[in-house]
């Protein structure tokens, strides 16, 4: 008959599988951690609202601070396992140096994101247009991507290694207000100084457009809030008025050119005054001392054709 020592029934006791409670214990450390991350999360947020006044700034150093307490929630829940969190790190390590040549992509779009919110070229919630024309308005910023729904009320989802190398224009960057510039072509003999004022008033008229006010303030310039009207040039095929005028809002530029423009070509149609658009006319001179003789005579056609 086999005989055990209490030592080695101790010994074969610690090399049996963790009970279940230290399972049912981890398990609730690990809820415990969401419950908290996912409901208590507001708390976090609140001092770093009054710390830093970027939303997206706020929303990135939020969310690193969430993960940093799930993180912490399973250091937790492994320590209760009884597991090495040596061997774990060294294996953590290694894994991720071998996913990170996989993942470079994400690694480079995460690198341009700490950039783009330290260079803080945009904001949440500014308009902005890309350099292949399309326009909207930044939805969302993270390290890995930015979000973007456009006035086609679509999204946008561009990752920071590409957003970041692109040409954006940010229309929302310290005004809201944006300087409308659009060219008028009038023939020579119309009456420029009658068309000036036509174009001005019907600027003025349309709605979303500046009347008057302060000058606006871009840096060191200021711009003159009433609508404007300046003789741009004298082209080949006439005299180029360009105006000049403030909208409100820069996602209404489009159709408050349309606007601008239909009601312009009215106000001429209805001014007594000789106002015309200009279009291109070419006027062919022929010099019959260089012309040969032969050539001014009209041949006599073959009756047999």
């Amino acid at each position: 008959m086999i005989s055990l020592s209490p030592l080695t029934l101790v010994l074969q006791s610690e090399q049996v599988s963790t009970p279940l409670v230290d399972y049912l214990l981890a398990g609730g450390v690990l809820l415990a951690t969401i419950l908290l991350v996912r409901y208590g999360g507001r708390l976090l947020e609140l001092p770093v609202e009054q710390q830093f006044e970027r939303q997206s700034v706020q929303a990135t150093i939020s969310r690193t601070l969430k993960l940093l307490m799930l993180a912490a929630g399973l250091v937790v829940a492994l320590s209760v396992l009884g597991l090495d969190l040596g061997n774990v790190v060294l294996s953590v390590t290694v894994f991720s140096a071998v996913l990170g040549l996989v993942l470079a992509p994400i690694v480079a779009a995460i690198i341009n994101g700490i950039f783009i919110l330290m260079d803080q070229p945009y904001e949440i919630g500014d308009m902005v247009e890309m350099d292949d024309g399309r326009r909207g308005f930044i939805d969302d910023m993270t390290i890995r991507y930015t979000k973007i729904i456009t006035l086609e009320n679509t999204f946008l989802v561009i990752p920071n290694s590409v957003i970041r190398e692109r040409l954006v224009t940010n229309y929302s960057a310290e005004d809201p207000r944006t300087r409308l510039s659009l060219q008028f072509g009038l023939t020579y003999d119309s009456d420029i100084d009658r068309a000036r004022e036509v174009i001005q008033r019907t600027a003025a008229s349309v709605e979303g457009v500046i009347e008057g006010g302060p000058a606006i303030r871009i840096r060191a310039a200021r711009y003159s809030a009433v609508p404007t009207v300046l003789v741009r040039e004298f082209g080949d095929n006439g005299i180029i008025l360009e105006l000049w005028c403030w909208v409100e809002r820069p996602f209404q530029l489009i159709s408050t050119a349309s606007a601008i423009n239909d009601k312009v070509r009215t106000a001429f149609q209805e001014d007594p005054a000789r106002m015309e658009f200009a279009f291109p006319h070419r006027h062919l001179k022929f010099d019959d001392a260089r012309i040969p003789d032969a050539a001014q005579q009209r041949l006599p056609l073959d009756e047999d054709a």
